[in-house]
């Protein structure tokens, strides 16, 4: 009896072996989502979709409490929260959009996606849900958005946080020089052009499989055009200063953290957010040591920490 079943446990093993090693060959993009739902199952979220002005928006949501609203960055999705998303859903209501164009939520071919637009199309999903009164944070463009909606309806927001925003004036680096001179080093075509658009964004960049990464460079191709034109509206002057001539319009609490070494947008952005605060009831600031661009993902527990604090004081 006991031979049979090692027989079978074996049997069981090596046919795990197989489905797990041809689908990392011939389908990764199957694990990626299964690594996906693995997670938002361990933040207790749940993938919702709704119909919210003219887009069709897909975004997680789970946890009880305080309504919290993470809104993610250029050439990303909701999944970039999903590391830090536990240490929130244990405190908070916790709401995650793929913002809309990005992800899962819908796109309309020829439509503007900058920065306004999204703040307006963010109002719409905002109402729909009946959100008002949440803290609003904003990852790099998302920090823009939130901005921008911010200052527009400074009644529906209890509080903000900005993340690395877009959006300020700061000390122009590389990647300002290179955006402004029409080039976007989040376009690539095979696995160096990605592994220099990870290492432009991380201290220490994530040890990922071959395959995966394959997956999303034909993610990225796929996705190319809208991606083109998008980046070229958020380099109109207008974009690029989008937050910070509205910063005087921010009546909320305040909270601007940052990357100490970020080099995509430079720390001293949060100098000029600061100095331009001149109607928000308290500003608060935290400043992480030992990443890039991405302290959600770099410092989750940090990252949360910093948030909560923030969070529960108002």
């Amino acid at each position: 009896m006991l031979i049979r079943r090692l027989k079978f446990i074996g049997i069981v093993v090596a046919l795990l072996i197989v489905v797990l090693g041809g689908s990392y060959l011939f389908a990764p993009q199957w694990l990626i989502k299964a690594s996906y739902m693995r997670e938002a199952m361990n933040a207790q979220l749940e993938k919702h979709s709704v119909q919210a002005g003219d887009t069709q928006w897909v975004y997680y949501e789970g946890g009880q409490g305080p309504t919290i609203i993470l809104l993610h960055g250029f050439v990303a999705n909701k999944e970039v929260w999903l590391k830090v998303a536990p240490l929130l859903t244990a405190h908070f209501h916790v709401v995650i959009p793929d913002l809309p164009g990005w992800g899962e939520s819908s796109r309309i071919p020829n439509a503007s996606y900058n920065i306004d637009n999204q703040a307006d199309r963010l109002n719409d999903f905002i109402q729909t849900l009946h959100l008002q009164h949440a803290l609003i944070v904003g990852h790099s463009m998302g920090g823009a958005i939130a901005g921008v909606y911010a200052a527009e309806h400074p009644n529906d927001i209890a509080e903000l946080a900005l993340i690395d925003s877009f959006g300020l004036k700061f000390k122009e680096n590389d990647f300002a020089k290179e955006a402004m001179a029409g080039t976007d080093p989040f376009i690539y075509n095979d696995r160096p052009g990605f592994e220099r658009a990870t290492a432009l964004a991380f201290e220490h960049v994530p040890d990922i499989p071959g395959r995966f990464i394959d997956v999303f460079i034909k993610e990225n191709i796929a996705n190319r055009a809208f991606i083109e034109s998008t980046f070229k509206e958020l380099r109109e002057d207008s974009q690029v200063s989008s937050l910070q001539n509205r910063l005087d319009k921010l009546t909320m609490p305040t909270l601007g953290l940052w990357c100490r070494d970020d080099k995509i947008i430079d720390i001293s952005a949060l100098e000029s957010l600061r100095d331009g605060l001149t109607h928000a009831p308290s500003i608060s600031t935290s400043i992480f040591n030992g990443c890039n661009h991405m302290p959600q993902l770099e410092k989750p527990k940090e990252f949360a920490q910093a948030l909560t604090s923030f969070a529960l004081a108002h």
